[in-house]
């Protein structure tokens, strides 16, 4: 049985590309089937230099390939790296702690706190010798280790020196795609939000893949930290045949963006950790150029974004308006009330709630409707640990009738969705 992603035509104008129509039913489509489906979990005829590990499904639903971990390990203290080759869970390593004066500490994905290593502290020689390993740090206290995903993170004392290590462990992971694989054929500009560690640059990274090899877009990526394509001036296989543009240093990644779009003709723009006034006018700048962006911002909520003056530019800004006498009394409104000031940057905003629960809004009414004080009509998407999705519709508008239906059939599924003008919280079995 096939498990398909399907988004309710309530939330989605009709795209523009990749739609087979048929005479029968003009809302048919091609489905897009689950990677669990497929024979192999990435392209690996174009990462030739990719080294695997692991390849299976994993408790979160998701098809893992492990790159080249042990590289990771060697750079850590001798008794660490055979404790963690001897660990079980080794596949689900989220990152490795080492702080000046305490124990070094293992965090796994999906589990609360840590697991100490050893029962001795680490010492300045051994962040030393780490360091000797990795080479320079940059401005923003990163480091990678060439060919590779992984990321080491710095903590410096007031004098400069180095008292405390992230290594955090990068990995290739095919899965997260399906999830979002329907919204990259309407060509429009799509917005991560999470919290730090939720996986979007994961997400992101195997999304240039998709757009560059399977859809045949040009792709650029604005990598600031050497997070999504790798370290090294070649970039990592796993963003397939997208183009990996680095920046000196962090706070020249605006000027970066508009670089790659001035002298590259790229049809798709992606970076990473959307967080300063001048990166949002940059994203501004590049949309209203025709070019298709994917970002992504740390953020909980859209409310979040809403209410922050360095990055509500992304979902249209808002600005305070005051209304006549008439018109406060037809709203039932205040005279002064809040309202999108433009059209937002990036018109799907999906938070990632977990690495599995995603919630996804059409900006432009979510945001009118939470200004205006109401609940904004979201699509939620979820994932099972046997790569299964169901994906809901939750209607939240006043004098909505809510109903569920299954149905196996997505051509069947988009004609019932618009007769009833996608009124449906529909579940794809």
């Amino acid at each position: 049985m096939s498990v398909i992603t399907i988004v309710s035509s309530i939330l989605l104008p009709k795209p523009t590309s990749n739609i087979s129509q048929s005479n029968n039913n003009p809302f048919k489509f091609k489905p897009n089937l689950s990677s669990a489906n497929k024979k192999t979990p990435l392209a690996l005829s174009s990462c030739r230099n990719l080294r695997i590990s692991v390849s299976k499904a994993s408790e979160d639903g998701f098809v893992v390939v492990e790159d080249d971990l042990h590289v990771l390990l060697e750079i850590l203290p001798r008794d660490l790296c055979e404790n963690l080759q001897n660990e079980p869970r080794r596949d689900k390593l989220l990152e490795v702690i080492l702080d000046l004066g305490r124990l070094p500490e293992a965090r796994f994905l999906g589990e609360s706190g840590g697991q100490y290593l050893r029962n001795r502290e680490v010492s300045v020689a051994e962040l030393e010798e780490a360091q000797r390993a990795l080479g320079e740090f940059g401005g923003d206290n990163r480091a990678g280790i060439e060919g590779t995903l992984h990321r080491i993170s710095a903590i410096r004392s007031r004098k400069g020196m180095i008292v405390g290590l992230t290594c955090r462990v990068g990995r290739a992971v095919t899965g997260h795609v399906d999830m979002v694989r329907d919204l990259l054929d309407y060509g429009e500009s799509i917005l991560f939000l999470g919290r730090p560690g939720v996986g979007k640059t994961t997400v992101i990274r195997e999304i240039a893949r998709v757009l560059a090899d399977e859809l045949h877009k040009r792709v650029v990526i604005v990598d600031t930290s050497n997070e999504i394509g790798g370290d090294g001036d070649v970039p990592h296989a796993a963003i397939g045949g997208a183009r990996r543009m680095q920046v000196p240093k962090p706070s020249m990644q605006h000027r970066v963006m508009i670089e790659a779009v001035e002298n590259h003709m790229p049809e798709v723009v992606i970076v990473d950790e959307i967080g300063t006034e001048a990166e949002a006018l940059a994203c501004r700048s590049i949309a209203e150029r025709g070019v298709m962006l994917i970002g992504t911002a740390h953020g909980e909520r859209l409310e979040n974004i809403i209410k922050n003056p360095t990055l509500a530019d992304l979902v249209g800004g808002v600005e305070t308006v005051t209304l006549g006498d008439d018109e406060a009394r037809a709203r039932g409104s205040k005279k002064s009330i809040l309202e999108r000031k433009a059209s937002p940057t990036f018109p799907f905003l999906i938070e990632m709630r977990e690495r599995n629960h995603w919630v996804m809004h059409r900006t432009e009414r979510s945001v009118d409707m939470l200004l205006h004080g109401k609940r904004p009509l979201v699509e939620v998407r979820k994932r099972d640990n046997k790569f299964k999705y169901s994906t809901s519709t939750m209607l939240q508008r006043h004098g909505l009738v809510e109903c569920t239906v299954s149905i196996s059939d997505v051509g069947i599924l988009r004609h019932i969705n618009h007769v009833f003008r996608g009124m449906l919280i529909v579940d794809i079995i």
